[in-house]
């Protein structure tokens, strides 16, 4: 990856959260072992997906009928809500659940493909949808999109840093 790449604080408090858990290669990410980590019991059913917490008790459930590759990425999603937020949605402003959903949103691209691990990719390689939906086991949709992220993200700071020089 460039170095001119700054990754965000919530990419960055990912990468750091699956290194204190010894998750360095993709294959090392689980969401069985997360799960069991945190005591948040998971389950696939036939049914929409969804997570719950009552005091100890956590539970993120997904729906059995997606693509294993997208149930991968509702296990984050989810999980993301169990981790980072609080209070019941539906009794929540919009606003704040729009806020929880998009943190959410991130959060599941940097827990399906956390920064730490992308340098090992070529991101100009043709296949690197391909490669990269395989790798990390997640919906070539979400590879479109964590790597466009990291290409703009990557843009704007040659930018700026090229005019600082100019």
């Amino acid at each position: 990856m460039s170095l001119s790449y700054t990754s965000s604080p919530l990419e960055s408090w990912v990468s750091n959260w699956y290194l204190k858990m010894n998750i360095y290669k993709p294959s090392d990410i689980s969401i069985h072992k997360i799960c069991k980590t945190y005591r948040i019991f998971y389950s696939q059913k036939p049914l929409p997906s969804y997570s719950k917490q009552n005091g100890n008790f956590k539970i993120i459930s997904v729906d059995s009928r997606l693509s294993i590759e997208k149930q991968r990425e509702v296990a984050f999603h989810e999980l993301c809500h169990i981790l980072r937020h609080a209070g019941m949605q539906g009794m929540m402003p919009e606003a704040f659940r729009e806020l929880q959903e998009r943190d959410a949103r991130h959060f599941t691209k940097y827990a399906s493909i956390p920064y730490h691990m992308i340098s090992d990719i070529d991101l100009d390689n043709p296949n690197v949808i391909e490669q990269m939906s395989s790798t990390f086991k997640v919906s070539q949709e979400l590879c479109v999109d964590r790597l466009l992220q990291v290409k703009k993200k990557t843009f704007q700071s040659r930018r700026t840093f090229h005019g600082y020089i100019s």
